[in-house]
C-alpha cells in the first residue's frame, strides 16, 4: 500500500496546485474531488481520521502524515486509489509543464521575440 498511499499524495498535490487556479479545466477539478472524496473514504481505517482528512487540503505540507494515514488505511481501496491517482496525474501533465515562465509553440513565423525588454528591427523581402 506504500507505493498507492505516494502515489495518492503525488496526485492531490499535483490536483492541489492545479485545481485551485481558475484556468484549471473541469475535468481536472472534478478528478481531483473524486480523488479526494475516496481519500477520505480510505482514511476511514486511520486512528486519525479528522487530521488526515484535514491535511487533504495542503497535501504538500503534510506528505508524511497522509503517506502514513493511507499505508494504514484499508488496502481494499488502494486499486481504485490508484487509478483515480494515476488518471489526475494524466490530466494534470508532467511536473514540469507549464512551469517556465513563457509557454510557447511557434511554427512557420517570421520575426518572433520572447522575452522581456526586448528590441527588434526587423525587414523582411519576398
Amino acid at each position: 500500500m506504500i507505493e498507492v498511499a505516494e502515489l495518492v499524495v503525488t496526485a492531490l498535490t499535483a490536483g492541489a496546485a492545479v485545481g485551485a487556479k481558475d484556468t484549471a479545466s473541469v475535468a481536472i477539478k472534478d478528478a481531483y474531488a473524486g480523488l479526494k472524496a475516496l481519500t477520505v473514504k480510505a482514511l476511514r481505517g486511520s486512528r486519525n481520521v479528522e487530521t488526515s482528512a484535514a491535511a487533504l487540503d495542503a497535501p504538500e505540507d503534510h506528505r508524511a502524515e497522509l503517506v502514513a494515514a493511507l499505508s494504514a488505511a484499508d488496502a481494499g481501496h488502494g486499486l481504485e486509489l490508484a487509478r483515480a491517482a494515476r488518471e489526475l496525474l494524466r490530466l494534470v501533465g508532467p511536473p514540469t509543464a507549464g512551469t517556465g515562465k513563457y509557454v510557447v509553440n511557434v511554427h512557420d513565423n517570421k520575426g518572433v521575440q520572447i522575452g522581456d525588454g526586448n528590441t527588434m528591427t526587423i525587414t523582411f523581402r519576398d
